[in-house]
C-alpha cells in the first residue's frame, strides 16, 4: 500500500541491529548502573526520541541535505563533537551520586540523563546518514507516498529499538542493584561515560563530509 517490500526482511534486520552492542548500548548500561532502571529507561527513551528527529529528517529530505551539502554536514558535526565533549568532561569531573538522594534531584537527574540521550543521538550526523543509506532499501521506487513509507519504517525500527534498550536497561539495573550504592564504583561508572561521550565527540569530529 506504502510501497514497503520485504517487510519482514526490515524487521529481522533491524531487531539485529538493535541488539548489535554499540555506544547507545553502553550508556544505557552506564546509567542503568548508575541510576537504576529509571535511569536506563531515560536514557532508552532518550536515544529513541533523538532518533525521531532523523527518521523525520529522512522522510522530508533533511538527510538527503546532509549528505549533498558539505557545509550544513559540518556545522551539524561540529555542533554534535562540541556537545559530546563537552558532556563527556563534565561528567569526568562530576562528584558521584550514590543511592538516597532526594526526590527533586531524582527527578532532575533523569530529565537530564533524557535529554542527554535526545541530544547525542539527534546531533550526530551518522546516525542521519544511516537512517538515509538504510530505510530506501525497502521502499518501492515507484512508491506513492514515499515520506510516509519512511516514516512507517522508521518508526518500526524505533519501536523495536525501544523494547530492547528498555529490556538491557531493566537487566542491567538488576544486575548491579549492590553496585550503587558504592561512591567509588559510581564515580568509575561516571569516568567511564566521560570517556565514551568524549570518544564519541572525537568520532563525530573526525567524519568526512562526503
Amino acid at each position: 500500500m506504502l510501497g514497503i517490500h520485504e517487510l519482514w526482511l526490515f524487521v529481522l534486520s533491524g531487531l539485529l541491529l538493535n541488539i548489535t552492542p554499540g555506544p547507545d548500548t553502553v550508556y544505557i548500561i552506564g546509567r542503568s548502573l548508575q541510576l537504576g532502571w529509571r535511569g536506563g529507561a531515560a536514557a532508552a527513551l532518550g536515544i529513541s526520541f533523538g532518533c525521531l528527529f532523523h527518521v523525520t529528517g529522512a522522510a522530508i529530505g533533511l538527510s538527503a541535505l546532509l549528505m549533498a551539502s558539505s557545509t550544513a554536514f559540518s556545522i551539524l558535526k561540529l555542533v554534535g563533537a562540541g556537545y559530546l565533549l563537552f558532556t563527556g568532561l563534565q561528567m569526568l569531573w562530576s562528584k558521584p551520586a550514590i543511592a538516597g538522594v532526594a526526590a527533586s534531584d531524582d527527578k532532575a537527574s533523569l530529565r537530564r540523563v533524557f535529554l542527554q540521550g535526545v541530544l547525542t543521538n539527534s546531533l550526530n550526523p551518522k546516525v542521519a546518514l544511516f537512517f538515509l543509506a538504510f530505510l530506501p532499501q525497502f521502499v518501492a521506487v515507484d512508491a506513492p507516498h514515499k515520506a510516509l513509507a519512511f516514516l512507517t519504517l522508521g518508526l518500526i525500527f524505533i519501536c523495536t529499538g525501544t523494547l530492547w534498550c528498555l529490556f538491557v536497561a531493566a537487566f542491567a539495573a538488576r544486575a548491579a542493584h549492590r553496585l550503587r550504592r558504592s561512591e567509588g564504583v559510581i564515580a568509575w561508572i561516571n569516568r567511564a561515560l566521560g570517556g565514551l561521550f568524549i570518544y564519541l565527540g572525537f568520532r563525530v569530529a573526525m567524519l568526512e563530509t562526503r
